[in-house]
């Protein structure tokens, strides 16, 4: 199975650039040092999966339209990976069927308060709302979502417990601060690993660019792309230069493919 990941967007919760901020990177022309909220999307031969409802979905979908959503996988419910998603509704539309959706079992207490508006039953034609059916993840389990082995990675964000994901020889490991001892076999042979790499300086609840090197290099992919992202790691080009051969970071619109 061929499978490709398309960076929606790879930059932290504020974006880049930061309302009001005047920093070289907030300020840089160069279209790589912009970067909208981050979510995801893996594409198979005629499957596609999304990862996250970033607060910026409409505009990152509009860029490249998927033909379909096929599902959703849900990281965490902060709002930066979750308040696009009412902007699925052109999907119910064309598509007339609920969209499956996967929850940290952890989420669904938020989710229901947040988005419960999804779960009614559909009274009039698809699309007047987002309607989604909810499967809550057992992350001991792989997953079967539209006929693809998915394979949950815990993560924890900070104290948070929250999910990556692996489709074949990819794995998107987003808000990454540390991996509990469970997760690294999960990741034994993988290829391609997206990570997080926030600022240089340190900060709770996610890796620093230093951080993630050091775990780039205990994981052993082939190739390592960068993501959420702040504008305090520096400008795209001079970040570039202090990464590894095989280490680069993602922008808007990137696809990798294995």
């Amino acid at each position: 199975m061929t499978v490709s990941l398309e960076f929606l967007g790879t930059g932290t919760s504020s974006g880049v650039p930061i309302i009001g901020c005047t920093c070289e990177v907030c300020t840089s022309p160069d279209p790589q040092d912009n970067r909208l909220r981050s979510s995801a999307i893996f594409h198979t031969r005629d499957k596609h999966i999304l990862i996250d409802t970033s607060p910026d979905l409409r505009q990152q979908l509009l860029r490249n339209v998927p033909p379909r959503i096929d599902a959703v996988l849900y990281t965490h419910m902060h709002s930066d990976h979750t308040a696009g998603l009412d902007d699925l509704r052109p999907f119910n539309f064309r598509q007339e069927e609920r969209i499956p959706a996967y929850l940290p079992e952890n989420a669904m207490g938020d989710f229901q308060q947040r988005f419960g508006y999804t779960l009614e039953p559909i009274r009039h034609r698809h699309g007047t709302v987002p309607n989604l059916d909810i499967h809550v993840i057992d992350p001991a389990q792989p997953l079967n979502v539209a006929g693809i082995e998915v394979i949950p990675i815990p993560v924890l964000h900070g104290r948070l417990p929250i999910l990556g994901y692996r489709i074949g020889p990819i794995a998107y490991l987003t808000d990454v601060y540390a991996l509990p001892d469970e997760s690294w076999p999960l990741l034994k042979g993988v290829e391609i690993l997206v990570t997080t790499a926030l600022k240089h300086d340190e900060i709770f609840g996610h890796m620093n660019l230093t951080q993630a090197l050091a775990f780039i290099r205990q994981i052993g992919p082939s190739r390592a792309y960068l993501s959420h992202i702040g504008h305090e790691l520096g400008l795209a080009r001079d970040t570039e230069k202090l990464l590894p051969d095989n280490v680069q970071l993602a922008y808007d619109g990137l696809v990798i493919e294995a």
